[in-house]
């Protein structure tokens, strides 16, 4: 059984997210000891590392909501977990586009700067007008 600090230290994740994945669902809640600390076993462990390594890949709490509770079903086709999968690598596609077209305009707009005065600056100009941009960027 494992403190929730010596979990966050092997999982690599802070404290209050712990509490957070627990107050969310994506944890379940754990055993006290008879002081009340929280106390965890190995499979916490796992699924939190699980849900830490969904979080790097960029996936949203509710796809690994849903991942979780897919990966609690082993015999079932995977085609649900494939298909989250998909949809996730199309928004980190669109991601890098929009991360593209963010940084072919500032090179434009730097490339416009004549390193004079703020007075002339292109890149403040551009900033100031949306319509002297050539990309239309949204945020990312």
């Amino acid at each position: 059984m494992l403190s929730i600090g010596k979990l966050g230290q092997a999982a690599g994740v802070k404290v209050p997210t712990i509490r957070y994945y627990e107050q969310i669902g994506l944890l379940p809640p754990p055993d006290r000891s008879a002081g009340n600390q929280r106390l965890y076993p190995r499979a916490a462990l796992e699924r939190l590392s699980f849900i830490r390594h969904a979080r790097e890949l960029g996936f949203p709490l509710e796809a690994i909501r849903d991942l979780l509770s897919l990966s609690d079903r082993p015999d079932h086709p995977c085609e649900a977990v494939d298909d989250i999968a998909r949809a996730q690598l199309e928004a980190t596609r669109a991601r890098i586009a929009r991360l593209r077209a963010l940084e072919a305009e500032l090179e434009r707009m730097l490339a416009q700067c004549a390193s004079g005065r703020v007075s002339d600056c292109r890149v403040i100009e551009s900033l100031g007008n949306h319509a002297l941009c050539t990309h239309h960027v949204e945020a990312v």
